[in-house]
This record gives structure tokens, sequence and C-alpha cells, in this order.
């Protein structure tokens, strides 16, 4: 990671450097040209406009730049100071350039100087002509380059310095980080990750730590499934065994007795398979492999039959339903999925209401937003607000002692979160300690036959 690193700065660099190269020097000569065409234009419109004009052009002159003004003939007029001629060479090349220039004018490079010429009407016709010593120039930019290598030389070293040290702390925290998911990998759930060096492992440190916490919730929840389902399976098995050896053994000639043992045999066994029957719902529920067969069908008369399913609580046992329902209400779901979840809810009442044996069921009609609200309610002890929302999951049961009028298995209340999620209906419980439990679903209501 680090060798990645250092090369990725030593491209950047390099690539810095050269086109400072490239840019650097064009920029110089553009400043140079610029520099000696203003020089000479603003001499030559010394020389062409003003009569009295200093022959010595001495405020055009300097150590860097030397300005003349030559006749045809090469000769030089002004300044009158001059100490040096024009050499023959670069007055023929000047000469050519101007012969060849439309508009009078021209800039060339002979030697190591940057020459500027232009046509004046002056003195029978000259030559403004400007030498701006280029040499300068040169060197003030091989310095610049020298210190521009020097300087990324020194920045590629720093970013080498940098980075390792960067590389370093970064690996060590990923080293620790594997280190500590090998461990919680091993089945180690004590570990924490704990890794703030920077703002992304600290991010991931979090999430590692709260996938700790589900995976360790979802391993202590498959031992508490495999103790829940291991103790309902055992006590009818036990049940069938010891019923059917007594048939064997005792019962096998006597009617009446056989019929008794065979009836509990029968009993749980139905047990047995309602068990088997809620695991596989729970499953097919959870992992969405159970598809919803979506219609509008009367929500009222659905409730009425699961009611009359227990009236033989009300017949052997004197339990009381008090009903509170409005006629022909309507939505749309999966009605035989929406029948499970009335009947677990039901008898999820029957099971925990109180010594009154009274269940109240409500089923009305919000006008105003189109919504229907089921309702029911026990007389019961109550759920501690701690417990409210474990009572979803599996095989919970509020650690209570009492009769159950209703079989179950612990997976009711997890059957109807599932189908109400799946079908994106809201849902609840309110509860107080000992003012009982009143579970509560809000259906969209549609009007009897949908709509074309």
């Amino acid at each position: 990671m680090w060798a990645y690193f250092c090369l990725l700065a030593f491209l950047l660099i390099f690539l810095v450097e050269i086109v400072f190269f490239i840019i650097v020097p064009r920029v110089f000569r553009d400043k140079a040209c610029e520099i000696a065409e203003q020089t000479g234009k603003a001499v030559s419109r010394e020389v062409e406009f003003n009569p009295y004009f200093d022959k010595n052009f001495t405020k055009f002159r300097s150590n860097d730049i030397d300005v003349y003004l030559i006749s045809l003939d090469g000769e030089i007029v002004a300044p009158a100071d001059a100490e040096i001629k024009i050499s023959y060479e670069i007055w023929h090349e000047v000469k050519q350039r101007l012969a060849g220039a439309e508009n009078g004018e021209n800039i060339s490079r002979v030697g190591g100087k940057l020459n500027y010429a232009q046509r004046v009407s002056k003195f029978g016709g000259c030559i403004v002509y400007v030498a701006y010593n280029s040499e300068v120039m040169i060197s003030a930019l091989r310095e610049m380059v020298l210190y521009m290598t020097l300087v990324g030389l020194c920045i590629l070293l720093l970013a080498l310095i940098i980075s390792y040290k960067m590389s370093q702390k970064l690996s060590r925290g990923l080293k620790e980080t594997s280190v500590t998911a090998a461990r919680l990998g091993k089945g180690d759930y004590s570990v924490n990750f704990t890794n703030t060096d920077y703002k992304e492992m600290a991010q991931l440190s979090d999430t590692l730590n709260y996938v700790r916490d589900e995976v360790k919730k979802s391993e202590d929840f498959q031992h508490e499934i495999l103790a829940n389902v291991t103790h309902d399976l055992k006590t009818p098995l036990t049940m069938i065994k010891a019923y059917a050896s007594m048939i064997k053994e005792i019962s096998g000639d006597n009617k009446d007795k056989r019929e008794k043992h065979l009836q509990v045999i029968i009993d749980e066994a139905d047990r047995l398979t309602g068990l088997v029957n809620d695991v596989l719902n729970v499953s097919k529920l959870s992992s969405n492999i159970a598809e919803l067969n979506l219609k509008v069908f009367n929500l009222t008369e659905l409730l009425y039959a699961i009611i009359n399913k227990f009236g033989y609580l009300q017949e052997t046992q004197g339990y009381s339903f008090m009903l509170d329902i409005d006629k022909d209400l309507y939505t749309r779901a999966d009605a035989e999925k929406i029948s499970q979840v009335i009947y677990n809810l039901l008898g999820n009442a029957a099971n925990y209401t109180g010594d009154d044996k009274t269940v109240y069921i409500s089923l009305k009609e919000n006008f105003e937003d189109k919504r229907i609200k089921f309702s029911v309610r026990d007389t019961g002890k109550g759920i501690k607000e701690e417990d409210l929302k474990e009572i979803w999951n599996r095989f919970y049961r509020v650690k209570e002692n009492h009769n159950r009028p209703v079989k179950g298995t612990g997976l009711g209340l997890n059957i109807v979160k599932a189908i109400l999620e799946n079908h994106s209906f809201d849902f609840g419980v309110d509860s107080k300690v000992n003012g009982g439990s009143t579970f509560w679903i809000d259906f969209p209501e549609v009007p009897s036959e949908p709509e074309a």
C-alpha cells in the first residue's frame, strides 16, 4: 500500500515538473518578445513624432536592452555614444526579415539576443533596432528550474516520509481490526473494535461492533429456539410413547380406556403438527418466500367466522366475547394469512385474560381516513414496558403461570408480526400492568368491488 502511495506521489510531482519545464520557458520567451516589441514601438513613436527626441534613448535603454536608430546603409544614427557597430551578419538578417514583413516590423532571435526592428521615415528612412539580451532571461530560467527541481525532490522526500508514517498507522489499525475480526469469527463475542485513528476506521469499528452484537443475538436466539423446540417436541413425544405403551400393556382390550389413550396420542400428534407448521410458517415469512395472495374481501364476515371457532370456550369454560363490530367493512389483503393473524390474537387474548374470562373485540371504521381499526383486549395482568418489544420474538412468553385454554407453540405473535410487516400494515400493543393488553391492527378500507 505504501509503495503505491509513493508511486502516486512521484508521478504527481513528476507531472508538475514536466508541466513547469514546458510552460515556464514559453512564458519567459513570450514576455521577452513582448518587452522588446513594446520598447521598439515606443522608440518608433518617439522618433516619428517628437522632433526633439533624446538621441541617446536614455529612458529606453537598460542593462538588458540596447536601442539603435540605424540608416539603411547600416550606419548607427543614434545614440551618439554608441561604442559598438552592428555586425554585417546581424544587419543583413534584419534587412531580409524586414523586406518580407508586411507591416514594416519584425522580431527575431539572432545569437543570444532577441531583436526587434521597425522601419521609420525619419532621416530619409531609418530602422529602429532593439536588442534584448536573452542571456539574462535564460540564466534566471536555469536558476528557477534548478530551484524547482530541488523543491520537487524535497516535497517528494517529505511525501514519502509522511506517507510511510500514515500507512504504518493505517496498516497497524487494519491488522488489529483483522485480528479482532478473526477472533469474532471463531465465536469470541467479548471482542471490541476500538480503532478510532481515522473517521472511516471509526465508522468501520462501529459497524463491526454492531455486527458482533447482531451475530451474538442471532446465536443466542438459535440456542433459545433449539431449547424451546426441543422442549416443545419432547413433551408430546413422551406423551405419545407413554400412552402407546399403555395401550399395548394395559388398555388394549378395554375399549373405553383405549379410545381415551388414543385420543391423547392424536391430540399430541396434532400439537406436534402445529409446532412444525408454525416453524415452517415463520421461516417462510421471515425469508419472504410465502407470496401474498391479495384480494378484496369482507373483513367483518371473516372476523365473525373466526370468533365462531372459539364458541367452545363460551360453552365449556364460561368465556365471554364482547363485540363492537361495524357491518360490511372491506379491505384488500391476503385473506388466509389475515385469518391466521386474527385467530392468533384472539387465542392469545383468551390465554391471558383475567379471572372474568372476558375478551373485548372491536372492528371500527374511520370514515375520514378510510381506515379500519381492529383491536382485541384482554383483562389480564398486562405486560411490563420492558417486555413490550420482546413479545413479538419467537418463543417469547411472559414469565407468568397461567392456564392456557388455547394451545400454542410460542410462535403466534411472531407469525402475526411477519404477516403484517409483509402487508406493510401498522400494528401494535398497548398494555398496563394489571390493566390488561390491547392488540390492534390498522387496515386500509376499500370498496366492496375493486375499481376497474
